[in-house]
């Protein structure tokens, strides 16, 4: 009988043994599978975030030579008829007492400030030209032609700029595109009558470009979560050219109050774009 008892105790400690070891099978099992699971997930965003950058590197790429394009036959072919105009009215000789001498010389006027509005135009829409005179003289260039037309009252302000070599030229493209953007929203959207611009090349190693107007500003939260359809491209662009740069793209802004927008690139990181 004590044999017999010892024998179903046997039993069940080894039947005990073997389902907590089959227990212990499935949960490792399982573990593994979810750890399997969830590094498929991850090469899944991976691979949709090195999908949406290569898409919208193309994009950007596209943009940029149709930019080109539209520079280059400004410059060639716009501003030459201009030329071609002026030189025509300039070789008139009609005398300062004729009726229409007036209007010819308004005429010439107005001529000499659309070549001069089309070539600056023509140059900021050239990429070539931002990588040889490098960011801070391209943005220079661009304040100073908004200066002269008068109005808005626009500062800038800049420091560190000795470091400029270290910056890519191909990220100085992006950036001088979402400069322009910035200004295009200030002047068009914000109806701002004051900008502040910063450029500023830190000890670190960080290049920061600041935006700041007194315009009508905006709900950011709003606006971000605005589908593209219903406005908000600018902004959504500009947000995604400074994440393939590596770049933080900070934006302040509340309605009634301005809106500040910060740009800070790291440049000793190397991203491929």
């Amino acid at each position: 009988m004590q044999a017999q008892n010892k024998e179903i105790l046997s039993i069940i400690i080894i039947g005990g043994l073997l389902a907590l070891g089959l227990l212990l099978f499935v949960v490792i099992i399982l573990f593994i599978y979810q750890k399997r699971q969830h590094a498929h997930e991850r090469e899944l965003l991976e691979l949709k975030e090195e999908y949406d950058q290569e898409l919208l590197r193309s994009q950007l790429e596209i943009q940029e030579k149709t930019l080109k394009t539209i520079g280059e036959e400004l410059h060639d072919n716009i501003g030459q008829l201009l030329s071609v105009v002026k030189l025509s009215l300039s070789n008139l000789d009609i005398d300062a007492s004729h009726p229409v001498f007036a209007g010819i010389q308004n005429t010439k006027e107005i001529l000499n400030k659309a070549i001069v509005d089309v070539s600056h135009l023509s140059k900021s829409l050239h990429s070539d030209r931002i990588s040889h005179i490098g960011l801070r003289r391209a943005i220079e260039f661009e304040v100073e032609t908004i200066r002269k037309t008068g109005l808005v009252n626009i500062e800038l302000s800049e420091s560190g700029t000795d470091s400029e070599q270290q910056l890519d030229p191909q990220k100085s493209i992006f950036l001088f595109r979402m400069f322009q953007e910035l200004l295009n929203n200030a002047l068009k959207h914000a109806k701002a009558k004051h900008i502040q611009i910063g450029i500023h090349f830190s000890t670190d190693n960080h290049f920061t470009l600041s935006v700041k107007d007194n315009g009508v500003g905006f709900n950011v939260a709003e606006k971000q979560n605005k589908p593209s359809s219903s406005g908000g491209v600018g902004l959504k662009s500009m947000i995604n050219r400074a994440k393939l740069i590596g770049a933080k793209f900070l934006i302040n802004s509340e309605e009634g109050k301005g809106t500040t927008v910060t740009i800070v690139l790291p440049l000793s990181i190397d991203h491929n774009i």
